[in-house]
């Protein structure tokens, strides 16, 4: 049996959970918002923000960005997995934008 997570809505949306592969501890930071961005909520632990035009764009695109430590002008682009695609749809259907990553 795999390892999970739990994704804790903090919206205040009575939204149960999402479960996710425990891999996707490491795939969060692919899609959360940089907290020095304009109107970025404060955080705390285990905590992100997602704006919602970045989710409507993974999931128009099928596809997010990711730019090299090493070298800002290196950009690859990388397919949405399946369980990226139902953690999109899941803050996208319950408008979610803040969550909190929990072990069971």
């Amino acid at each position: 049996m795999s390892k999970s997570l739990k994704i804790i809505p903090l919206d205040g949306h009575a939204t149960p959970p999402l479960e996710m592969p425990e891999r996707f501890r490491l795939e969060v930071v692919y899609f959360m918002t940089p907290d020095d961005s304009q109107n970025a909520p404060k955080l705390g632990p285990n905590e992100y923000w997602i704006e919602p035009q970045n989710v409507d764009r993974w999931l128009d695109d099928g596809c997010f960005s990711v730019v090299s430590p090493l070298d800002a002008e290196s950009v690859a682009e990388i397919e949405l997995s399946e369980d990226h695609e139902r953690w999109l749809e899941w803050l996208k259907k319950f408008q979610i934008t803040k969550v909190q990553i929990v072990r069971p």
